[in-house]
């Protein structure tokens, strides 16, 4: 039988049209700086971003404040007529975009990922001198110059005799880059999460929620989802990323029956019998310019089938909860999902059953079109009716919902611009371009677009399937190259809790080993480096290094 290919388009369209969505006007060149399909973020770059890194960060990698009201700034470090398209402020911004946030973000994602961006052409101009006179010197000049930190003595004492062991110092750096990231988010709040927690908090309870745990997808392209795309205080909503958003059921049980034990005990965050529920969210992602090849890889780059597989998820989740737990023990449900192109939110409507529907949904996009000439207070009232009304005459979501959805969308629309003010109307790099690959548990510090690959797990046998998938992308980014690839490890421990510390060590200890077994091909030659970090999450503070896969004389550089 001839296959009915109208039909079938048919029934496929709203996952791309949406409820609310309008037709995309045909883009406009973008001014971002572009990158061949091939090239990797240390060859050449990518973003206007790696193309122009901070100044004031190859300094000092990231002791130097900058003022609150500071923009973004030129290769000079100086403000103002040298911007490129790119940097330049936007003519004309969304009535409810929030342009000083966004040039905040701007700066912090410039610091960070320029400090990145050195590491490369840093050691390459290091290599090509090792045989000089004076080298020792000269070397820890242009590291401490352009990376912020002094490279091991005794990796470059013996250089006269043999050749540096770039790898490892590639390894070394990159180690020591995160460290110096991850030290500045917990110890000054760069993105400023700590003013918004208390408000979000308290508007979180009123929508009738007393918790949000999202998960999106582990793909570094969705790095950024909580703290740019939806604009949300990291801490107060949590986090857990899970390769295709498939996230560990019987783990999220546990997550909510600590939440909701603590309740009980401690009446935090609101008592036990208090009309609110735990909210999980489930984020999947797509690509307006590629979909059929810069989707979610595990998904095969299909859309229905990412969104089908977190809309899953959510219903054995919220299932496993109420068959495990009685007097009516419930949980809500959201299913969002999120184009890598250009960070647009799209928010599935509830069905008659009151969970996501996967032909059902708002398009942030076409709200920001119908409504960029519109006032604030307009543009508001035409989001809420948006989906107080779906236009499909569909049931609407509960009231509570509807204000976060309109939370989140209006949100987003800063986000929308972000990306135009800073990239053009897409990013230039559609594919993946991580500097590292994070192992463990979720790393709070972690905020940036395509700066982390995550593979959440306990132990390596049950996040095999995850981390196998990184492997691969840093295959192509970085082996392909003769570059390692650097993984940092991450364990969560509670610093009064008897042993935690010592058993959080060891965990770090078998996985580490277990990963260089796993991948004795790349281990042997020096192409994987781990890095082991611990975080006492009992108390404030920063991370803790305690082991590497690198000399023991090296971490204390």
């Amino acid at each position: 039988m001839k296959p009915n290919t109208k039909s079938r388009r048919r029934a496929r369209a709203p996952m791309w049209s949406g409820v609310n969505a309008h037709p995309r006007p045909a883009a406009q060149p973008g001014s971002a700086v572009a990158a061949p399909v091939d090239a990797t973020w240390w060859e050449t770059p990518s973003s206007p971003i790696d193309a122009r890194p901070d100044e004031a960060l190859r300094d000092q990698a990231f002791g130097t404040e900058r003022r609150r009201d500071e923009g973004p700034r030129d290769e000079t470090g100086q403000d103002g007529e040298r911007q490129d398209d790119a940097r330049r402020e936007p003519g004309a911004l969304h009535s409810l975009t929030r342009a000083e946030q966004n040039r905040q973000l701007w700066a912090y994602e410039t610091r960070v990922k320029g400090a990145f961006a050195q590491i490369a052409p840093t050691l390459r101009a290091i290599a090509a001198r090792q045989h000089a006179p004076d080298f020792e010197r000269s070397a820890q000049e242009s590291a401490r110059a352009a990376l912020g930190f002094a490279l091991p003595d005794d990796a470059l004492a013996d250089a006269w005799v043999d050749r540096l062991d770039m790898r490892a110092l590639f390894a070394h750096a990159t180690f020591e880059t995160f460290r110096a990231m991850s030290t500045d988010y917990f110890t000054a709040d760069p993105l400023e999460t700590q003013p918004q927690a208390q408000d979000f908090h308290d508007f979180l309870l009123r929508c009738g929620f007393h918790a949000m745990n999202v998960t999106p997808c582990a793909d570094g392209r969705l790095a950024h989802t909580i703290s740019y795309v939806l604009r949300l205080p990291m801490g107060t909503v949590q986090r857990r990323s899970s390769a295709g958003a498939l996230f560990d059921v019987e783990e999220a049980l546990q997550r909510w029956e600590a939440v909701e034990l603590r309740r009980f005990r401690e009446g935090l965050p609101n008592l036990a019998d208090a009309p609110t529920r735990y909210l999980k969210v489930a984020a999947y992602h797509y690509s307006s310019r590629d979909p059929d090849h810069q989707g979610c890889a595990a998904h095969g780059s299909d859309t229905r089938a990412a969104a089908s597989a977190g809309l899953a998820q959510l219903r054995a989740f919220r299932l496993a909860v109420e068959n495990t737990h009685c007097c009516g023990a419930s949980i809500a449900t959201l299913l969002i999902g999120i184009d890598t192109d250009t960070d647009r939110l799209r928010i599935h409507l509830p069905n008659d059953a009151g969970e996501p529907d996967l032909d059902r949904l708002i398009d942030a996009g076409g709200l920001y079109r119908t409504t960029v000439q519109l006032d604030p207070e307009s543009a508001r009232a035409r989001i809420r009716e948006a989906i107080a009304q779906p236009r499909d005459g569909g049931p609407a979501p509960q009231p509570g919902l509807q204000d976060l959805m309109a939370r989140l969308i209006e949100n987003n629309l800063s986000q929308i611009d972000y990306v135009r003010t800073y990239a053009g109307e897409h990013y230039p790099d559609a594919g993946h371009q991580e500097r590292f690959i994070g192992v463990g548990t979720d790393f709070e510090e972690v905020h940036l677009r395509n700066l982390t690959y995550f593979a959440f797990m306990r132990t390596l046998e049950e996040g095999a399937h995850n981390l196998d998938v990184g492997i691969e992308i840093f295959r192509r980014l970085n082996v392909a190259h003769g570059l390692p690839i650097p993984i940092v490890l991450r364990f969560h421990y509670r610093g009064q809790v008897p042993g935690a510390r010592e058993r959080a060590v060891q965990r770090c200890a078998r996985v580490a080993e277990a990963i260089l077994k796993r991948y004795p091909d790349l281990a042997e030659r020096g192409l994987i480096q781990t890095y082991w970090t611990l975080r006492d999450t009992s108390r404030a503070g920063p991370i803790d290094c305690v082991g590497s896969s690198l000399p023991s004389t090296w971490r204390e550089a």
